[in-house]
């Protein structure tokens, strides 16, 4: 099993910056890739930014230049620069976790993040 936990949602004036990170534990190794879905009030959960086992990136056309998703594997942590944000990225972010495999496929509670304008 997996757990993740995510920290650092908030309010944020549109313009600014916040940094969600995404705590892993238990069986860290059964993991091949990471990433962040974000889900607005009403609406479906979509993929945001992806990171693979060997540091490879993937992001959605809307944040692109804005955001950037990273790994601390000795901290067992992923992180999620947001910046530039608008009030369009409103939403509750979600880390996830898929194994090696495609066996098993793990979330987060989320996080709220809230862009006034």
């Amino acid at each position: 099993q997996v757990q993740l936990v995510e920290s650092g949602g908030g309010l944020v004036q549109a313009g600014g910056s916040l940094r969600l990170s995404c705590t892993v534990s238990g069986s860290i190794l059964t993991i091949k890739d990471m990433a962040w879905y974000r889900q607005p009030l009403g609406m479906q959960r979509e993929p945001v930014a992806e990171i693979n086992s060997v540091g490879s990136t993937n992001y959605a056309d809307s944040v692109k230049g804005r955001f950037t998703i990273s790994k601390n594997s000795a901290k067992n942590t992923v992180y999620l620069d947001m910046n530039s944000l608008k009030p369009e990225d409103t939403a509750v972010y979600y880390c996830n976790a898929v194994s090696w495999g495609y066996l098993a496929n793990y979330w987060g509670k989320g996080a709220l993040v809230t862009v006034s304008s």
